[in-house]
């Protein structure tokens, strides 16, 4: 994408408030922004931003003063943050769905001295003893102010912005961003994109969501349009599919989660909206879903980008997909480092892994924000002099994710090292199976966590979102794992929702996630009550182990979300608490209650465990063409599913 009339030396040495004035120089007439059917120019949307940048200086914003931004989706929103950034201050996104004493938090925290809001959040808004504009009732009181634009106080040293980030210990920190690292994002942005000139971006995420500065000045530096949409609108996919072709948008920012949701619709509805040239996604890890391959093969001059980066340095890597989206991989990965920047994987003791190995990814450059807010010891903590070229004074960010390079280069994210799941004593990746489940086709969105409702006893738990009718849910999904992942991946418990609870930015709310309800899973087979007492022993047994409040005696113990660790905790309770001795084999191969129980009250109708074990073996030595020394094949059809078999 052309930068105007700069060199790109000539744009990294500006900000992007100096580089949105040239544009609006050049073409004031453009539209810049459009909201429900009306637009705004450039020339329009510079004047307007002017004349509140004047009166904010008049109240005292200079440089890293820090201005509160409370206002929903609307032109007033952007006019506020392009003044705020031209009176030569700092925004402070302040979502107006957060409850209000986090609200008041923040702005004690960030010492904002003025709020910017509208009339109709104004009661719902915390006590502020500073001056509160409401936008959209006070043209009159920004008239008076000169239409020109102010001296430029925005320098690439200083803040542009501050976003608070959720913190380990509960208390939100405020990300500290400087217009230097921004502003190379966005002549980055703007060289390598494929959309040109004018191209109309959709404004998705929420201002408190660090992608809107992309979506904002990647759009007005390049003399684009910016389509705003209502939050209505914008979370029922229906609608904003429609919007997006009635306003020919060409170029969308948007999490993972909300373009499998419009891809899902889009293809069910055959409503693939033309105009698309350029998707990107950040914030979680991408998956290339079977809805998200039928979108763009519906798109085949529509490219994918996966950005990464963390708040605290915004995007520093990406990845293009490209060409034929069946070609695609399934969990691809975050790419290379974007101009400026530097990504490097290290182990324990700080010093680089070889191609292939994991480690903790590290992040330098011209990308790092200056720290957290009023937090030194924190930001110390994370920001640490490079490792590699300690006493240069250079920092870097030591991002907490688990990280290794392939060999062609890429960096594939891993998960959270300070948050990794472990599970019986295996390290595993979440994202695997959630890729593995939204391969089954009655599946359209997932989310796999580790909980641990039980001190000690961390188990899997998978999420799911029904592509319309999805029977024995279970049974099914856990059958289908049980082809594509070791049995230790395989979830305990499967939860069917409607929806997958969301963050602000449109994440899934992990946090919000419910516990599973004690109650025996839908399978295939209708619940039978035991019919003795050893019957009503194992099932009474069992529903403790599992958690839940009924074992039907067809019920399998595995179906029930029952695990190797699981059956060795079975056999031992029954041991224990009933005198019951089950070799650990045994209820592998007798797994429902009744099956397991006819051999233990001595069935004659049924094989003894010896022989079925030596049928077995006879079974694979016929089938093998000899007789050779027996093997202990009950044991051997075991290996792999215990911690360290």
């Amino acid at each position: 994408m052309a930068l105007g009339d700069m060199s790109v030396d000539e744009a990294v040495r500006q900000t992007v408030v100096g580089r949105f004035t040239a544009q609006a120089a050049r073409t004031p007439e453009a539209e810049a922004v459009r909201f429900e059917g009306v637009g705004l120019t450039y020339g329009a949307l510079d004047r307007r931003s002017n004349q509140l940048a004047h009166h904010l200086q008049g109240l005292g914003v200079k440089t890293d003063v820090l201005v509160g931004v409370c206002l929903e989706r609307s032109v007033e929103m952007v006019v506020a943050v392009l003044a705020v950034l031209k009176a030569g201050g700092a925004y402070l996104p302040l979502d107006p769905a957060y409850p209000a004493p986090r609200l008041s938090f923040m702005l004690e925290d960030a010492k904002a001295p003025v709020l910017l809001t509208q009339a109709k959040l104004r009661a719902g808004l915390p006590a502020f003893a500073g001056p509160v504009l409401c936008l959209d009732e006070s043209p009159a009181l920004f008239a008076p102010e000169a239409p020109a634009s102010p001296v430029d106080a925005s320098s690439l040293e200083g803040l542009a912005y501050a976003i608070y980030t959720s913190g380990s210990t509960g208390t939100p920190k405020g990300v500290a961003m400087g217009h230097g690292p921004l502003g190379s994002l966005i002549t980055w942005q703007l060289g390598q994109s494929i959309a040109g000139p004018g191209t109309r971006t959709l404004q998705f995420s929420p201002l408190s969501f660090d992608v809107s500065f992309q979506e904002l000045f990647g759009t007005w530096c390049s003399g684009g349009t910016l389509v705003l949409v209502r939050d209505e609108r914008r979370l029922d996919a229906v609608l904003l599919l429609k919007l997006l072709a009635d306003e020919r948008v060409e170029r969308l920012f948007l999490p993972f989660i909300a373009l499998q949701s419009i891809s899902e619709i889009a293809i069910s509805h055959q409503k693939v909206p033309a105009s698309l040239r350029e998707v990107v996604t950040a914030g979680e890890q991408l998956q290339v879903t079977h809805h998200l391959r039928a979108f763009f093969a519906a798109l085949p001059g529509c490219a994918l980008h996966n950005h990464y980066g963390p708040s605290e340095t915004h995007v520093v890597s990406s990845y293009v997909l490209r060409g034929s989206p069946d070609a695609w991989p399934a969990l691809p990965p975050i790419g290379k480092a974007i101009d400026g920047c530097e990504l490097v994987v290290l182990d324990e003791q700080k010093r680089p892994v070889p191609p292939g190995e994991s480690g903790e990814l590290f992040l330098a450059g011209v990308c790092l924000a200056r720290g957290y807010l009023h937090r030194e010891a924190l930001t110390a903590e994370r920001f640490v002099a490079h490792p590699l070229r300690p006493g240069t004074g250079e920092r870097a960010y030591r991002t907490g994710d688990l990280a290794r390079v392939l060999p062609d280069g890429n960096v594939e994210f891993l998960g959270r090292i300070d948050g990794q799941v472990k599970v019986r004593g295996y390290r595993i990746e979440l994202g695997e199976i959630e890729v593995a489940l939204g391969s089954h086709p009655a599946v359209k969105q997932v989310a796999v966590v580790a909980r641990e409702d039980v001190p000690g006893d961390k188990r899997l738990v998978a999420y799911v979102v029904p592509d319309g009718t999805l029977e024995h849910a279970a049974g099914t999904l856990r059958r289908h794992l049980g082809t594509r992942v070791p049995d230790y991946m395989v979830p305990s418990s499967f939860v069917v929702l409607e929806a997958l609870p969301r963050t602000p930015s449109g994440k899934i709310d992990r946090r919000a996630l419910p516990a599973p309800l004690p109650t025996r899973p839908e399978l295939q087979q209708a619940y039978v009550a035991p019919r003795s007492t050893l019957e009503r022993t194992i099932s009474e047994s069992w529903a403790q182990l599992l958690r839940i409040d009924r074992v039907g005696i067809h019920d399998s113990f595995f179906e029930l979300g029952g695990n190797s660790l699981l059956a060795l905790q079975c056999v031992a309770r029954l041991r224990q608490e009933h005198g019951l001795e089950i070799p650990i084999v045994q209820l592998f191969q007798s797994p429902t209650v009744a099956q397991l129980a006819a051999v233990l009250s001595g069935d004659s109708s049924r094989p003894s465990l010896k022989q079925q074990v030596e049928a077995r073996q006879a079974k694979r030595q016929q089938a093998a063409g000899g007789t050779g020394a027996s093997e202990p094949v009950a044991i051997i059809g075991m290996a792999g599913r215990f911690p360290g078999a």
